[in-house]
């Protein structure tokens, strides 16, 4: 059952040193906060899942967090390249990092064969496509039925799943809605989940159709931390900072001046500082 905590205390508690981590959020709720936290804890040699990284997974890149990375679709939405994924590809800087690259709908699928405790998943999908010629992951899969072929990939079975959601009861319950990804897949796919909210309330007495609550027995941590998807947006709270995305382009292409980014607002940061930039952008 999920554990109400400090954003402090659920990573230390749920993630490790050479662990398997998704952190999803399809530009909405992405869990910078949580992120931020495994830079500041020093976490090293993961291999972190994302449907479509951007710039939390190149910080985490760049301060040396992670040594492979298993996505689709990787950049600075609507600004250009993540510089700091570049260079440890390129260059092996600040260590070298292995890639596997997917589709989204190949991703999509992982995640749900891992939800469902099953090995691979199969789908109509890289019909033409050059992915596979540089990707041993992706095989094929003859229907035993129908003689068709299928792709296959491995499930995706993260050690620990992180999320940004909106809401959390005081059971453990959890609230999402808005523009969703995969986090309820990944949630429920992975060992452990940790879960930022943006608030803990008494009831959650939401009636949105596109509503998922995550029910907290797929929940192993939860922290309140008002903010934490910034600079993406929380539905109803705040807005996306598009300036935020446009300013990282120079930030990222430099070593120094992202070290130096880095160090005064990451590491001599905490979580609380996200409460500040949900408070500037005010209601969505």
């Amino acid at each position: 059952m999920a554990e109400i905590c400090s954003l402090e205390e659920a990573i230390a508690d749920c993630v490790r040193d050479g662990d398997r981590v998704a952190m999803e959020g399809f530009t909405h709720l992405i869990p910078y906060a949580a992120g931020h936290e495994a830079i500041r804890q020093g976490r090293k040699h993961l291999t972190v899942y994302r449907m479509t990284p951007d710039l939390l997974y190149d910080q985490m890149i760049g301060m040396g967090c992670v040594d492979r990375i298993v996505f689709s679709w990787g950049g600075n939405p609507g600004v250009g390249s993540l510089h700091r994924l570049r260079d440890a590809v390129e260059n092996g800087w600040p260590n070298a990092i292995e890639i596997e690259e997917h589709s989204h709908a190949a991703m999509a699928n992982a995640y749900d064969a891992g939800a469902a405790n099953l090995p691979f998943a199969y789908f109509r999908g890289y019909i033409g496509a050059d992915l596979p010629t540089v990707n041993p992951n992706i095989k094929e899969v003859t229907c035993p039925f129908t003689g068709e072929t299928f792709a296959a990939v491995p499930a995706i079975r993260p050690d620990v799943t992180i999320i940004h959601a909106l809401k959390a009861d005081r059971a453990g319950n959890v609230l999402l809605e808005g523009i969703l990804g995969v986090q309820k897949e990944a949630v429920l796919a992975a060992k452990k989940a940790v879960v930022t909210v943006e608030e803990i309330v008494d009831e959650i007495d939401t009636a949105s159709p596109n509503t998922v609550i995550l029910p907290a027995w797929t929940v192993t941590a939860i922290a309140e931390v008002p903010g934490g998807a910034h600079p993406s947006y929380a539905q109803g709270y705040y807005g996306r900072d598009n300036a935020y995305y446009i300013a990282w382009d120079p930030i990222g292409r430099d070593r120094d001046t992202f070290l130096a980014w880095m160090k005064e607002n990451v590491l001599e940061q905490g979580p609380e500082a996200f409460a500040t930039h949900g408070r500037k952008h005010g209601k969505a």
